[in-house]
């Protein structure tokens, strides 16, 4: 493997913490023995063509340093090749980082853990999640700078890592990005409170991979290649990134009273008891709803309907397997 690696910096992320990071992470690669180089981009379209073309011309490494939004984008240049992400965690929720066991707001100690990874194992393989929308996302090839779009530029591919959101939490999303509050898990509590007020379940049609079709009213449907969103919230908590599948979480028709009880059980996963809770377990699925948006790792995807697909071992990532700790482990 080249010694030459690619630092993909947000110097926005976790308000301004990116650009923080970015500093003692080069310096730890560079002392590990690793030329870097760091690409920033304009906007996030710049961004994404840069990222894209350090992937062609060969880099070792696509380093990530930032939140789960820099994460999804970094995503969109290597899945599917030979070339591994690395993250070092700046962000608020993190999600991506934690559900792979690295450092997280350690920007030296994650650059410790990347360095270590790729003189010795060079990674491993995960899952990821591929979204497509459309009648031609069918045979719509797999991202990459080729990747088709639908009307007004939206691509009909996209890959993510975690968990594909809507519903209550799709809103909860859009309401926790317009308020100016301390980022983080607090920004969600808050607007999660503030969603409950005039939130109703809505009528979902979910059409599993075996044909089978699911209607019914529900609060909120999550799609998890990973098992947490939202900086730690354990929506689909028995979730693997290495089983050749994904777990869907439905919340079903709770009224406001049930729906605060549930919630604050998805921080340690324990939802997944409630009689109001149903999961499934499916390499695809389409998801519908009317007057519904899909989030995937944070983003927002427009609205629903929506295909997803689990695709096995799309992404080869530097971070330790799982039940293996890390030297420079920091807490979470």
């Amino acid at each position: 493997m080249t010694s030459d690696i690619t630092l993909f910096v947000n110097p926005t992320a976790g308000r301004g913490r990116g650009a923080h990071a970015a500093r003692p992470a080069a310096r730890a690669l560079r002392d590990a023995g690793f030329a870097v180089r760091t690409v920033l981009g304009h906007d996030a379209a710049d961004a994404l063509s840069r990222a894209r073309e350090a992937v062609a011309e060969g880099t070792g490494a696509l380093v990530a340093v930032g939140g789960d939004g820099l994460v999804s984008l970094a995503l969109q240049a290597v899945a599917g090749t030979r070339t591994p992400l690395g993250v070092i965690a700046a962000g608020t929720g993190n999600d991506f980082a934690r559900t792979l066991g690295l450092p997280v707001r350690d920007p030296g100690a994650a650059a410790g853990v990347t360095a270590e990874i790729l003189k010795t194992t060079g990674g491993r393989t995960i899952d990821l999640g591929r979204i497509n929308r459309g009648p031609a996302a069918a045979g719509a090839p797999a991202g990459g700078p080729t990747a088709p779009t639908a009307p007004g530029g939206r691509p009909l591919t996209r890959w993510y890592g975690t968990v594909l959101a809507s519903g209550f939490d799709s809103r909860v999303n859009d309401r926790g990005n317009r308020m100016r509050v301390p980022a983080g898990r607090f920004t969600y509590d808050l607007a999660i409170i503030a969603e409950l007020a005039g939130f109703r379940p809505v009528p979902y049609r979910l059409t599993l991979d075996d044909g089978h079709v699911v209607e019914t009213d529900a609060t909120l449907v999550a799609v998890g290649n990973g098992s947490s969103y939202g900086g730690g919230m354990r929506i689909c908590a028995d979730a693997r990134t290495d089983d050749g599948l994904l777990d869907v979480t439905v919340v079903g028709d709770c009224d406001r009273t049930t729906l605060i009880k549930v919630f604050p059980l998805v921080y340690k996963g324990t939802h997944l008891d409630h009689p109001k809770v149903t999961t499934y377990r499916v390499r695809s699925l389409t998801l519908d709803a009317p007057g519904t948006t899909g989030y995937a790792d944070g983003e927002p995807l427009g609205p629903l309907p929506l295909t997803v697909e689990c695709v096995p071992a799309a992404l080869r990532v530097l971070a330790p397997c799982p039940g293996l700790s890390t030297s420079a482990r920091s807490p979470r």
